[in-house]
């Protein structure tokens, strides 16, 4: 299936989104615990797919998004939101995000948005 990098500041948060994300078939290549670090690891491992959290430390999702799309137009990115942020969501999408799904995770809407994004 794909590659993911898998970015959020809460490694709780990274270890059950990668879980869910193995359990589907993909292969998590990269973690990244806030923006600064996604892009370097992005430029890096140039995974098929990045899941990544809007509130961080150093650098939050959004700045990332549009970091990693400045040198890679068609990186494929999915927010991850906590509920009550749907302004940040959309300004996610604005700045080249695919799609966004929402904490705490559920398994099949997960499933569903990378499916979606990849085009499988």
């Amino acid at each position: 299936m794909a590659t993911v990098l898998v970015v959020d500041d809460a490694k709780f948060m990274r270890m059950t989104l990668s879980n869910m994300l193995a359990s589907s078939g993909h292969t998590v290549v990269g973690e990244a615990e806030n923006g600064k670090i996604a892009i370097e690891k992005y430029k890096e491992l140039q995974p098929d797919l990045v899941t990544m959290d809007i509130t961080m430390p150093e650098m939050n999702g959004v700045d990332a998004v549009k970091g990693i799309l400045a040198d890679f137009p068609h990186a494929k990115i999915v927010m991850c939101s906590a509920m009550g942020q749907q302004k940040v969501v959309v300004e996610a999408i604005e700045a080249g995000a695919k799609d966004f799904v929402v904490k705490p995770f559920d398994e099949v809407r997960v499933d569903e948005a990378i499916k979606r994004v990849l085009g499988l």
